[in-house]
């Protein structure tokens, strides 16, 4: 068995910190790396790419809505040729700074409110798709497993990696529960890597209110902002190598 550990990083703009990316990488596979409308700035931006590149992880551009004062994890109605020059813009500027360093841009994994949105709808789910295809047609989307995202990538043949969470409840439906939620967040190493754990080897995942609820998939993600990121990391990484899970980018 095999699984990407993934993480949204990147995210700190100005004076503002978000996240211990450095302590991060080691333990990933896949980095998600913020485009500037929902956190990160050219600086921070590049660094990330930087380190990214040093560890040998595979770099993703992570755009959103234009919501900076909220992260990203506001809804926002757009008109869809708008979301589509947004995302555009996002996307090639992440492309720009990744070639101009002699790597790749692999894959593009929409951030919070969006990433939710297209989870259950298919026009932004499509808006999303027709960006990365006039962007680069060999570009990779990420979304949630089980979801409308990975229904219609499927129907439209595009390239699809279906993630699941190692920090996040779920619902019964097999959506994310949301933030506003009490219990919407994992910060407890051993929850976390014991998520994981039934993820990745009994393709199912223990849902809030105790059901057991089937999933598939490629990815494990884990927030960055999280406070406790790197100790989930660590126990992740213990729990793999204990039950003989290769820590793998799916692109590799």
């Amino acid at each position: 068995m095999k699984i990407d550990i993934n993480c949204d990083m990147g995210e700190s703009f100005g004076q503002y910190r978000v996240g211990n990316d450095d302590a991060i990488f080691p333990y990933i596979t896949s980095s998600n790396i913020a485009c500037g409308f929902h956190g990160g700035d050219p600086v921070h931006i590049e660094k990330t790419i930087n380190s990214a590149i040093e560890h040998g992880v595979q770099i993703g551009a992570h755009p959103s809505y234009p919501d900076l004062g909220g992260f990203g994890r506001r809804f926002m109605q757009v008109k869809k040729s708008e979301l589509k020059s947004i995302l555009k813009y996002q996307i090639a500027a992440i492309k720009g700074l990744v070639e101009c360093k002699g790597a790749k841009l692999i894959y593009v994994k929409p951030h919070g409110a969006l990433y939710n949105q297209a989870a259950r709808d298919e026009a932004e789910t499509t808006v999303i798709i027709e960006a990365l295809q006039e962007i680069d047609p060999t570009l990779i989307l990420m979304g949630l497993a089980g979801s409308t995202t990975e229904r219609v990538c499927k129907k439209r043949d595009i390239t699809f990696v279906a993630e699941a969470f190692a920090d996040r409840k779920y619902e019964p439906d097999g959506s994310l529960r949301s933030r506003l939620k009490p219990g919407a967040v994992i910060h407890d190493p051993e929850e976390a890597a014991a998520q994981v754990l039934s993820i990745v080897k009994e393709k199912k995942v223990l849902a809030h209110g105790g059901l057991e609820i089937p999933i598939v998939a490629q990815s494990i993600c884990i927030h960055g902002d999280n406070p406790t990121a790197i100790d989930i990391l660590k126990k992740i990484e213990v729990a793999l190598a204990e039950n003989n899970i290769l820590k793998k980018g799916f692109a590799k």
